[in-house]
C-alpha cells in the first residue's frame, strides 16, 4: 500500500540520514520515478523532505525533523514481544537492555495494540537450544563483540574438532551469528572465510589493526556462503542405512542434520535412510543406536563401525579383568 510505503521511506530517511533514490527503490521493490513521486507526495503533506541529484545526491529529511509515529501494525507490534529470546540476548549482556526497550516500545504503540504485544510475550516463547543438545559450555563474547563493533582484527587461540591443542590465528571478523543456541564468529582467515564456534576459542584478544573485509562483502553473505557449504557438505561420505520403525523418530531428532532427504517408505521393520558425514569418524555416533540402526554402504563405513564396535568391546573386556 502507499500509505505504507510513504511511512517506511520517512523511517528509513530518520534512521540513514541521506538515502539514494534508488537504494530507495531496492528497498521497497519500486521503481525510481515511484520514489520520486512519493517524496513529492511526502513534501505535500508537509513533511520538510528534499531530493539532491547527481553522484552524491539523495533522498534527505531536513535536519532535525523527527517523527514519533511509530506506524507499527499489530502484526509487527506482536513480533517485537517474540523476538526477545531467551539466552542470546543474555549471552551478549543485553537482557536488560532488551526489556528496556521493549517497555519503551510498550509506551509508544498505538494504544489498540497494546494487548495484542502483551498476550504475545506471554503466549510465545522461543527457546533456541535443540533437544539432546547437551549441557553448554559457558561463552565470553565479550572481546569478540569489541572486535566486531570496533571493526578491528582480533588474535584467537582456536581448538579445531577433535584436535588436541589451540591454533594461533589472526582473523578479519564480519559478526556474530547465533543459530540453535551456539554462537559463531564469522570471518576471513588470509581472505578466506572461516566459521569458528566461540565455545572453541580459547583466548581472544583484539588488536590495534583496523578489519580487513573483502570489499562489499556483508556478514549475511558471508553467513550463506558458509552454511551452504556446511549444508550442501561437498565431498561428504554418502551413507545408506535402515533404522527400526520405532526408533525412527528419535534417529531423525539426532540426526536429521545428517540427513540428505526425508526417511523412505517401508512396509516392513526397517525404515531406509541416507545420509552424508564431512568424515568417516562421523559415522561413529550411529552406533548410540547399536542394533537399530544398520549402515548397508558404503564398506568402508561398515568396516569403521565394526573397528569401533570391537573396540569398545576390547574396553570392556579389559575392565572385567581388572574388576576385583
Amino acid at each position: 500500500m502507499k500509505s505504507e510505503r510513504l511511512l517506511s521511506i520517512l523511517l528509513l530517511l530518520q534512521t540513514r540520514g541521506r538515502v539514494p533514490a534508488h537504494e530507495l527503490a531496492e528497498r521497497l521493490e519500486v521503481s525510481v520515478r515511484t520514489i520520486y513521486r512519493d517524496v513529492e507526495a511526502l513534501s505535500g503533506s508537509g513533511v520538510p523532505v528534499y531530493a539532491e541529484r547527481g553522484r552524491h545526491g539523495g533522498i534527505a529529511l531536513l535536519p532535525g525533523y523527527r517523527t514519533d509515529v511509530t506506524g507499527l501494525t499489530a502484526d509487527e507490534s506482536r513480533s517485537l514481544f517474540v523476538l526477545a529470546a531467551e539466552g542470546t540476548h543474555a549471552a551478549l549482556g543485553l537482557d536488560s537492555a532488551i526489556g528496556s526497550a521493549l517497555r519503551k516500545v510498550m509506551a509508544a504503540l498505538p494504544a489498540p495494540h497494546r494487548p495484542a504485544a502483551e498476550l504475545a510475550a506471554r503466549r510465545i516463547l522461543v527457546d533456541p537450544v535443540r533437544w539432546l543438545g547437551g549441557p553448554q559450555p559457558a561463552v565470553d563474547l565479550e572481546a569478540l563483540q569489541d572486535a566486531v563493533f570496533s571493526d578491528r582484527r582480533v588474535h584467537v587461540r582456536y581448538r579445531h574438532s577433535g584436535a588436541s591443542a589451540a591454533r594461533a590465528y589472526t582473523v578479519d571478523p564480519y559478526g556474530l551469528v547465533s543459530k540453535a543456541g551456539v554462537w559463531y564468529l564469522v570471518a576471513d582467515r588470509d581472505g578466506a572465510p572461516q566459521l569458528l564456534r566461540v565455545d572453541r576459542v580459547e583466548a581472544a584478544a583484539v588488536t590495534d589493526e583496523p578489519v580487513r573485509r573483502r570489499d562489499g562483502v556483508e556478514l549475511a553473505d558471508v553467513w550463506a556462503e558458509l552454511r551452504r557449504r556446511v549444508e550442501d557438505r561437498a565431498g561428504a561420505i554418502a551413507v545408506e542405512a535402515r533404522v527400526r520403525r520405532p526408533w525412527l523418530d528419535m534417529f531423525v531428532r539426532m540426526n536429521g542434520a545428517y540427513m540428505t532427504e526425508p526417511p523412505g517408505s517401508s512396509d516392513s521393520e526397517w525404515v531406509p535412510v541416507r545420509l552424508a558425514f564431512g568424515d568417516i569418524r562421523e559415522s561413529r555416533q550411529l552406533l548410540a543406536f547399536t542394533d537399530r540402526a544398520e549402515v548397508l554402504s558404503p564398506r568402508e563405513v561398515r568396516e569403521e563401525l565394526a573397528r569401533a564396535a570391537a573396540s569398545i568391546v576390547s574396553l570392556y573386556d579389559d575392565a572385567d579383568s581388572r574388576a576385583p
